[in-house]
Order: structure tokens, then C-alpha cells, then sequence
């Protein structure tokens, strides 16, 4: 079971403080802007992982058929024979927070909801990493398209995803 409650707060439109809880391993993560992040009550790191050979990283599939699935396998195919792994468990609320504890070293996800990513990239970014999206015009949560991890996965991830355009 993979699945957790996920609550954001924002605050004249800017992401304040975000908790991810997985009810199965009663772990609770949990950031607040300025505070850092936490999972119970240690603190919690981006992984430092500077090479993607040495990466695991975590994503989203579109279910065949629907939009965007083409594009997706274009990235996957550009990322996948570079990367120690692709993780694909089904909560990117989890995912981003996994990213938080240097559990996956990066993630990348379109078309996503806010309730899905808001409280994650305060997670994130609260741990140490970088978390938004794609393109880098900071709409990510109008577009969905997410990406996150430490500066030099993200540069990685990016690089890659802009070759499969």
C-alpha cells in the first residue's frame, strides 16, 4: 500500500508549510518555510547525488490512451538508460516526499493536481532540494509538470526531458 493524506498551506500565493502522511508506516512528513523538513521528528536532507548513473529516480505514468503517454514513454526512453532506476509507485504526494528524505534522488511528473504536489514541494525545498516545474516559468502548480531533487539531478532531469521534446 502506497498512498498517504497530503495538506498544503499557501499564503498570498506562496507555498508556506506541507505534510505527507502515510497512515501504513505511520510516518509523518513534514515542512514549514524557513524550518526545514522533517519525517517524525528527524530532519530530513535531499539525497547528494551528483551523477544520474547513481540515481533512482521516481516518476508518473498516464494510462495508455490517455494525453500525454506518448510524450511520457519520448522522457522515459531519454532517461531511463541513464539512471540506476525508475521508481514508479503510484503517490507523487509520497514521491516528493521520499525526494525530502533522500529516499529517491529525483523525480519528474506532468499534468499533476496541486493536491498532489503542494505540500511535496515544500518538502522538498524545505530538505535542501529544488522542486517546480519543467519548463522553470514557476507555474507549477497551474501545469502540474514537476520536477524535483538536489540542483544537479535537476539540471540532469532537465537536460534530458528538454532532448525528448
Amino acid at each position: 500500500p502506497h498512498f498517504a493524506v497530503s495538506i498544503a498551506l499557501e499564503r498570498d500565493n506562496e507555498l508556506v508549510a506541507g505534510v505527507v502522511y502515510n497512515p501504513i508506516t505511520e510516518e509523518l512528513f513534514q515542512a514549514e518555510k524557513g524550518r526545514g523538513a522533517y519525517l517524525n521528528d528527524r530532519r530530513l536532507r535531499v539525497s547528494g547525488r551528483k551523477k544520474l548513473e547513481e540515481c533512482v529516480i521516481a516518476t508518473g505514468t498516464p494510462f495508455f490512451g490517455k494525453k500525454g503517454h506518448a510524450r511520457f514513454l519520448k522522457e522515459l526512453h531519454q532517461i531511463m538508460p541513464y539512471a540506476a532506476g525508475i521508481r514508479r509507485y503510484g503517490s507523487a504526494a509520497l514521491d516528493l516526499a521520499w525526494v525530502a528524505a533522500g529516499r529517491f534522488d529525483g523525480f519528474w511528473e506532468r499534468e499533476l493536481q496541486p493536491w498532489d504536489i503542494a505540500a511535496g514541494l515544500v518538502l522538498v525545498r524545505e530538505a535542501g532540494g529544488m522542486a517546480g516545474d519543467i519548463s522553470g516559468d514557476g507555474m507549477v502548480m497551474e501545469t502540474g509538470d514537476t520536477v524535483a531533487g538536489n540542483d544537479h539531478v535537476i539540471a540532469l532531469l532537465l537536460e534530458k526531458l528538454d532532448s525528448a521534446s
